[in-house]
């Protein structure tokens, strides 16, 4: 059975078990402050177990994308070590929202696996919750006697809360749960050793396939565990685990999911899998890698230097790094296999195949970037190596490992690679490891502390439970908390409230969060910032109301709010006439929108040209000036929007019905749940200020409206008549302006021959001046040459022409003393002589420093009154010569 059939047959398993089949959410997490990236099929239906909105549906399966790079064996450096964890990963999964529960899952579970997928029973084991006694906890009776109506006691097998219970987090839902295992070792091996004896034992052929997840309580901040007013099921099945055991493997990898890909990196490497241990696990590094790369992407998340941008380019480094350490490939090649990719997964995510140009453009310039990094870094270690050659007594630390690490993204493992191909392995301290890994705690240390967070419990007030969301047509309402919670972030203690109508539009969408003030008779309370969080609208405040149960003013800043809406609407504009001027490729890659400006991120191959920025704005203040009105739909259902020509984004999560924003349905209709103008002449005036590469093909561009855009051209129009008074007013800016860089480049050429006459005059001089002391030509003097550059050339010229030459030359160069010392090679190498060494001490002579090699060295200080002095014992090295 092949894996597409192994995905299609779970999904219309559980269709004829009237489950709504959903689509999978983007594998970039953007509405939950907890989270990175989706890393379990739950994700997306968190809302529904903390309760914050009501399912359309109390059944739902689905596929899910999935990425894993920390936590228990989920560690990114072991991914490709061994042959059954990965990166990126499909979960199948099965949920009821206070629905079926135990009884309907476990005897569904069975089926599927047995009746339609024909794994063997008896090498099936189920685990159940034992119990806990420190929680009070009873074992999980109920699903240990359904299982026993299935399997035999010696394949039940309970475990405590550490495998056999699951929790959302440190606080939330959870319950027991009971998992499903395989045992796919041969014969011979089992009557060796019963299954039961490995199962929960990291054995990587008894391996568990299902959990079955039984949400029941809500554990508190306090570690409290309550009863859930309705109990929910949560089930999750690596399709990749699924597929080993079905087609009879032994390895994910060996599956047609990843087999193809391996076959398509080996063949370009001239490599055969199954050969070599160290080609094998670059082709498994490689072939995870691109998945999870790829799909990030396409969702919306690219490389960078933060957050989980740097996750991303993490992962694509290290696959770089492995192609590039074992495979040979010292040119860009990840993204070769992208085309591939699209069409394996061409029938359950389409959007790979959409974004595919995009995609494989992003990875080459990356690859580009970071092959150039590689490259940097050897030089790097070749110089450090090269610096310690002549050195019998020198260690290579675990700290220096690290640096590379840090700041070039080479992992140990392929320094001490290179080090042994250098002969330098003997050289390493013995202690490395420990240092290394000593400086990698601390890192991490240092980013826990900065991303800790305390979060305390809801304190719910008496009243309505849910929430409405006026800001669309009020600025201002009348409002009761519903409920609150203490946070404590970074040492800063503030409160997070939630209202029961709210105008305060919460960030989403890259428009930032509003801000305001609630107020009843007594008391003005900021709200500073306003975010959403599993759909809840949460306002920040930084102290509790005293009369908490009061009616409360809410309030929105009004004047930032206008702004903000000028910047969105206008947002849309330029977005429009983006596609209108560069084309339809064109497409949104992020955006910022605030009262200040708007940034507006998307995907274009070039620097846009002058006239093409000037053709933008132009469109963009047409329509300002035709003031076109709004057209806003809401509850529209999403095919509908679609059909109607609506732009959806990639990696953005929408439901069933969405919202649409519409300036001319000719010009720009967008999905859109952020706060507009009524009418687009509100905007006032745009302009357009920079526009930059952020990303492989992705362009910025940064834009002013109204008052700030017109502040913005008086202060281009305040320089320009600045510079005209300047140049005495001429007629044509341009024109003079070019007239006094010709004037400059004249006055510049004049001033280098004027230059070159004087070191030509100097080296006259030092020539004319050369003492001869036991066959050394010495010069020791003070110039009068205040370029640096300048005085080295000059050594360098005496270098080549004077035989045996010593040379110290003192200066001021930018008001402070120079020493500069040349010595001939043949000097260095009779008579031991070091420029480098030599310069050190005279340095003491000006109070400063130096150094260099040891024919060539220079040294700055602080006080010129010490050049003569240190003329003077420059004289000594020649009376004692050698030393």
């Amino acid at each position: 059975m092949k894996s597409e059939e192994v995905r299609n047959r779970f999904l219309e398993f559980f269709k004829s078990k009237k489950h709504e089949i959903v689509s999978s959410a983007p594998l970039v997490v953007k509405d939950d402050p907890t989270l990175m990236f989706t890393n379990a099929g739950m994700n997306q239906f968190k809302d529904f177990f903390l309760g914050n909105i009501k399912s359309k549906y109390n059944r739902i399966a689905d596929t899910q994308k999935c990425l894993r790079v920390s936590g228990k064996h989920n560690d990114l450096e072991e991914v490709g070590i061994d042959t059954y964890h990965h990166t990126m990963f499909e979960m199948l999964g099965n949920w009821s929202f206070g629905n079926y529960f135990k009884k309907e899952t476990i005897n569904w579970a069975w089926e599927l696996l047995v009746s339609e997928y024909k794994l063997p029973e008896d090498r099936l084991y189920a685990t159940v919750f034992g119990g806990d006694k420190t929680e009070e906890l009873q074992p999980d009776e109920e699903s240990l006697n359904l299982w026993r109506k299935i399997l035999p006691d010696n394949r039940i097998i309970s475990f405590g809360k550490k495998d056999n219970f699951w929790e959302m987090g440190e606080t939330g839902p959870c319950g027991p749960c009971s998992e499903i295992h395989i045992d796919l070792r041969t014969a011979e091996e089992i009557r060796k050793t019963p299954g039961f004896e490995l199962v929960n034992k990291d054995h990587p052929l008894v391996i568990e396939i299902w959990n079955l997840v039984f949400i029941q309580f809500n554990r508190t901040s306090k570690g409290i565990l309550e009863n859930l007013p309705q109990k929910h099921v949560d089930t999750g099945m690596g399709l990749e685990r699924l597929t080993m055991a079905i087609q009879h493997k032994t390895s994910n990898y060996d599956t047609d999911l990843f087999q193809p890909l391996i076959r398509f990196v080996g063949n370009h490497a001239g490599v055969t899998y199954g050969e070599l241990e160290e080609t094998d696990i670059a082709l498994r590094v490689v072939v995870d890698h691109i998945r999870a790369v790829s799909f990030a992407i396409t969702d919306g998340q690219l490389p960078s230097n933060t957050g989980a941008g740097y996750v991303i380019r993490r992962i694509l480094r290290r696959a770089v790094r492995y192609g590039f350490s074992y495979l040979n490939f010292n040119e860009p090649f990840l993204y070769r296999i992208v085309p591939l990719l699209t069409k394996q997964f061409i029938n359950v995510f389409p959007e790979l195949k959409a974004q595919q140009e995009h995609v494989k453009r992003v990875i080459k310039e990356e690859e580009q970037a970071f092959l150039k990094t590689l490259e940097k870094g050897l030089r790097m270690i070749d110089t450090f190596l090269s610096s310690k050659r002549k050195e019998d007594e020198f260690e290579i630390t675990g700290e220096t490992l690290f640096k590379l690490y840090d700041t070039y993204g080479f992992p140990k493992d392929l320094t001490m690679l290179i080090l042994r191909e250098r002969g330098f392995e003997k050289k390493v301290s013995e202690k490395w490891e420990t240092q290394f890994n000593r400086c990698l705690q601390k890192q991490k240390k240092r980013s826990r502390t900065d991303a800790m967070v305390e979060t305390g419990d809801w304190i719910e007030l008496k009243g309505k439970k849910s929430v409405e969301f006026v800001g669309y047509q009020h600025l201002e309402v009348e409002s009761k908390i519903i409920k609150y919670r203490h946070v404590k972030d970074k040492n800063r203690k503030i409160v997070q409230i939630v209202l029961d109508k709210t105008p305060f539009y919460a960030e989403s969408g890259g428009q930032v969060g509003d801000t305001g003030y609630i107020q009843n008779e007594d008391e003005k309370i900021r709200i500073f910032d306003t975010k959403k969080e599993h759909n809840l609208i949460i306002h920040y405040a930084e102290k509790v109301p005293d009369k908490i149960n009061s009616t409360f003013t809410a309030k929105v800043n009004k004047g930032n709010r206008l702004l903000i809406m000028n910047n969105h609407s206008a947002t849309h504009l330029m977005h429009a006439a983006l596609r209108e001027v560069l084309g339809s490729h064109v497409e949104q890659r992020g955006s910022l929108v605030n009262h200040k400006l708007l940034r507006f991120d998307f995907s274009h191959f070039t620097k846009m040209t002058d006239e093409e920025l000037q053709k933008v704005e132009e469109i963009v203040n047409n329509k300002i000036r035709e003031n076109i009105p709004i057209g806003e739909k809401r509850d529209v259902p999403l095919k509908e929007a679609k059909k109607m020509g609506a732009m959806a984004l990639f990696g953005e999560k929408y439901g069933e019905k969405v919202r649409m924003i519409i300036f001319d349905k000719k010009f720009s209709i967008e999905l859109c749940g952020g706060t507009h103008v009524s009418h687009t002449g509100h905007i006032g005036f745009f302009k357009i200020v920079s526009e930059s590469s952020i990303a492989s093909s992705v362009r910025r561009i940064e834009a002013l409206t109204a008052v700030a855009a017109e502040k913005y051209v008086y202060d281009l129009e305040g320089t320009i008549r600045e510079v005209k008074t300047m140049l005495n007013d001429p007629k044509h800016l341009p024109s003079a302006i070019e007239n006094l860089k010709n004037e400059n480049r004249k006055l510049e050429a004049e001033l280098e021959l004027l230059h070159q006459k004087q070191s030509s005059a100097v080296k006259q001089e030092l020539l004319r001046n050369i003492k001869n002391k036991n066959g050394t030509s010495v010069i020791i003097q003070r110039v009068n040459i205040s370029d640096s550059t300048e005085i080295k050339n000059i050594a360098f010229q005496l270098k080549n022409q004077v035989e045996n030459l010593f040379m110290v030359l003192g200066a001021v160069v930018n008001d402070k003393p120079l020493i500069t010392v040349m010595i001939s090679d043949s000097l260095v190498s009779r008579k031991g002589m070091h420029a480098g060494k030599i310069v050190r001490e005279l340095a003491r002579e000006i109070k400063g420093g130096g150094g260099g090699q040891p024919f060539f060295a220079t040294a700055g200080g602080k006080d010129i009154n010490g050049l003569d002095s240190a003329l003077e014992k420059a004289k000594d090295y020649v009376v004692n010569e050698g030393s």
